[in-house]
């Protein structure tokens, strides 16, 4: 079943009156690999972030971070999928959906399932799911200073 996700997106009219501006299943899917699926659902630029403005951030061409802002999006991993250790420059927000999967850092293998949350601070990471199902996260990505750790940095990879 490919990845299907409702955005609903508020506004403004002239009046100022609040409006639904978008309401849609997402047709804006990408991938990085085999197997995972994404959606960018809203992307911002700039602390405090603007709400002015009638274009669609959703369909911000962006890759893993955005400087200075911030990404919404929603990622399916189906079984099986490809393996892809990887760090950014960003502190993420992370809820499963639905489905499990484990999380791979250096040495340790955390299992999550539907309703658990992660907060994942610029770590080497790899996502990977053993189960039959696929596997839904809703995930914010903000914009963050590379990890410092032991005296070094550790720039985003992979």
């Amino acid at each position: 079943m490919a990845l299907q996700v409702r955005r609903v997106i508020t506004g403004h009219d002239a009046n100022g009156r609040a409006i639904v501006k978008i309401d849609e299943v997402s047709k804006n899917l990408s991938s990085g690999r085999p197997g995972a699926t994404a959606c960018n659902i809203w992307t911002t630029e700039g602390f405090p972030a603007n709400n002015d403005g009638a274009a669609d951030e959703g369909q911000r061409k962006v890759s893993t971070t955005l400087p200075n802002g911030t990404i919404f999006r929603v990622i399916e991993f189906a079984p099986g999928l490809a393996p892809r250790n990887h760090r950014t420059d960003s502190i993420d927000y992370i809820v499963v959906i639905s489905g499990e999967i484990d999380m791979e850092l250096d040495g340790w293998v955390v299992h999550l399932k539907a309703g658990d949350v992660m907060v994942q601070r610029g770590t080497i990471h790899n996502w990977v799911n053993r189960g039959t199902a696929p596997c839904v996260l809703a995930v914010v990505l903000v914009d963050a200073k590379p990890v410092e750790a032991g005296g070094k940095v550790l720039n985003a990879v992979g």
